[in-house]
């Protein structure tokens, strides 16, 4: 009850300060767990993407750093925001998000693990991967174009690619090597999504 009305809000928000435009939808199935890895330009990120789709099952990997206060904390659970430490391997998250793929849900994550990562040349994170080969979830790569970063009133694309999975390889999940080569593929579908004109 709560989030839908919080969704609700959150749509109309988007709706009045964005010109958000969503291309590939149909690659997000009703009833099917995916996890998705849109690149990240700003904090207005996971709220358009959670107000644009349809399924209301998202979950969002957000910094812990954002849980300040108890109000935040309630207003997280409410919203499916799971708290992540950053800067190292978070077993417990990732056995979370395991477990809510494995419940046919959605993991929203940016596997940049910081604004502007792309540009700022820095290495993807395998967390996207480590899910994708411990669950059998799709990975589901998404460019966000905002030429502006979210000004208000001005266009906000969303370019949703097809699934990707490399349950092929889920007995190379401790290999540091396969995981980093897999992320990469990961991130160049995610420029190449960010790049496209559409």
């Amino acid at each position: 009850m709560v989030r839908g009305i919080i969704k609700f809000v959150l749509r109309i928000v988007t709706l009045l300060l964005y010109r958000v435009k969503v291309v590939g939808k149909e690659n997000i199935e009703e009833g099917k767990p995916y996890i998705l890895c849109p690149n990240h330009i700003s904090n207005w990120d996971p709220p358009t993407m959670v107000a644009s789709l349809k399924r209301n099952d998202i979950y969002v990997l957000a910094k812990e750093e954002m849980f300040v206060n108890n109000f935040i904390k309630w207003l997280a659970v409410k919203v499916h925001a799971l708290p992540v430490k950053r800067g190292k391997q978070d077993i417990a998250i990732l056995k979370n998000s395991v477990k809510v793929l494995k419940d046919n849900h959605i993991i929203l994550i940016f596997p940049e693990g910081t604004r502007n990562g792309i540009k700022k040349k820095g290495k993807i994170q395998n967390g996207a991967v480590l899910m994708n080969l411990m669950s059998g979830a799709p990975i589901i790569p998404i460019g966000i174009q905002s030429k502006t970063k979210y000004r208000p009133f001005t266009k906000v694309k969303i370019n949703i690619g097809k699934p990707m999975d490399f349950s092929e390889y889920k007995d190379k999940k401790g290999d540091k090597e396969t995981l980093n080569a897999l992320s990469k593929t990961v991130m160049e579908e995610m420029i190449r999504l960010t790049n496209e004109e559409f």
